[in-house]
């Protein structure tokens, strides 16, 4: 019997619980900061302010394990949960490497990448506490597309403040979200006093992902039937996104196969976490049989973990966010309009940071025009169109495949194929340079 292509788990096969990352940390991981005092936040009000109750006691619980409500769990089979696993044969051909390269499907949801994974628990505990609609900020799309998506499902008011350069790159985003019910902002924006202070000095301001953030924070301080809402970063995003991680265990335990390395593009961290969290715990807990390479792919125009410092900053451009000890390239960084908008905020996942920090995690950046000809390579011979965030894990993926030709290793691969390119074209015809 030949070996399989893709690997499906059956519906009660997903996962009952998520996986919460901070009962193995290596390290006591570092308290959030008051903006205004700079002390260690200590009364969970300051948080559930801006974020759904639940969800901040999400953030800062020592369980390994949280029950997801079967609600959520009904949403996630919506969105086609549990996701493939899909061995890349045709790539692995083209490689002519003897590794084995897989992939984890999360680009087939509703919105195209693994953002619902915790937009819909997030609507879902907005809905439930009486709040009536949600704010947010996005950078290239998938996550205010999720996050549109998810409140139509819940029945939520959706606002969202897109960056800017890629309000105008993205036009499909855009269109997506207003389909979903969504209001889509341009940020800098006319909405909020910041962003009409740096809309006064710049009208043409590119925005950043910081900037963003400190409009959707403010437009929820000020209304008071709304709450802040985020797709990366903190605890309890990564740990809705845990679904992915564990599934993937389940897939490769059920063709008796331990991957070798594991790889994922890292922007604010999410894809990365919810895909390599799972077996990094099993990694410190001394669960794993084999050595475990776990590899975090940044863009080289915004290299937040391998050029930035690790100390404390601000999530946000206008200094209202709570501070989190990360590695940053600063709060005020405005980083250049390169195609992969989900990996231009100035910061990286407090706890991504702490692990790479303790060694478990190995940062890697490359730049937009090699990660594009990776892409394309993909599309020729999986036929498979991906976000160029992804790229960046992809592009990593077939540079360890081409060692394992060298060393005549058979290693398992596998990279989380977090988000589909088809709203990404116009940046693949300027990257690679499409005769048409």
């Amino acid at each position: 019997m030949k070996e399989p292509i893709k690997i499906i788990l059956d519906p009660e096969e997903l996962p009952k619980q998520w996986y919460n990352m901070l009962s193995d940390t290596p390290a006591p991981f570092p308290p959030y900061l008051h903006p205004g005092t700079k002390e260690p936040i200590t009364d969970p009000s300051f948080l559930m302010a801006l974020f759904p109750n639940e969800c901040v006691k999400q953030e800062v619980s020592p369980e390994r394990y949280i029950d997801i409500p079967e609600d959520i769990r009904e949403a996630y089979y919506r969105i086609g949960r549990p996701s493939p696993l899909y061995r890349a044969k045709r790539l692995e051909e083209a490689l002519k490497t003897p590794a084995k390269i897989f992939l984890k499907r999360e680009d087939l949801s509703p919105p195209g990448s693994h953002k619902p994974n915790t937009a819909i628990a997030q609507a879902y505990y907005a809905k439930k506490e009486g709040i009536e609609r949600l704010t947010t900020e996005t950078g290239a799309g998938q996550w205010g597309s999720a996050l549109a998506y998810s409140c139509a499902l819940m029945g939520l008011g959706c606002k969202v403040f897109m960056v800017r350069i890629s309000y105008q790159q993205k036009p499909y985003r855009k269109y997506l979200m207003s389909i979903y019910g969504a209001d889509i902002y341009p940020s800098p924006s006319d909405q909020t006093d910041f962003g009409k202070k740096l809309m006064a000095k710049d009208k043409n301001h590119p925005g950043s992902l910081g900037i963003a953030i400190s409009e959707a924070v403010e437009a929820a301080m000020k209304d008071d039937g709304a709450k802040y809402t985020l797709g990366s970063v903190l605890n309890h995003v990564i740990l809705h996104q845990t679904v992915v991680g564990q599934e993937l265990i389940k897939q490769f335990e059920k063709i008796n196969l331990v991957p070798d390395i594991l790889i994922g593009c890292v922007g604010g961290g999410s894809n990365f976490s919810g895909f390599a969290f799972p077996y990094a715990g099993k990694k410190l807990r001394g669960e794993l049989d084999k050595d475990l390479k776990i590899i975090t792919v940044e863009a080289s125009a915004c290299p937040h973990i391998t050029e930035g410092e690790y100390k404390y900053d601000y999530g946000d451009t206008a200094m209202t966010a709570p501070l989190a000890k990360m590695y940053t390239l600063g709060h005020d960084f405005v980083p250049p309009p390169i195609h992969a908008g989900g990996l231009r905020y100035h910061g990286m996942s407090p706890m991504v940071s702490l692990l790479v920090k303790e060694g478990v995690f190995e940062p890697r950046a490359y730049p937009q025009e090699q990660i594009f000809a990776s892409a394309k390579l993909l599309a020729e011979t999986e036929g498979l169109v991906t976000a160029p965030e992804t790229a960046h894990a992809l592009h990593a993926t077939i540079l360890e495949a081409k060692k394992c030709k060298e060393t005549g290793e058979a290693k398992v691969i596998c990279y989380n194929h977090s988000g589909h390119g088809m709203f990404d074209l116009e940046g693949y015809k300027e990257i690679l340079k499409l005769p048409i």
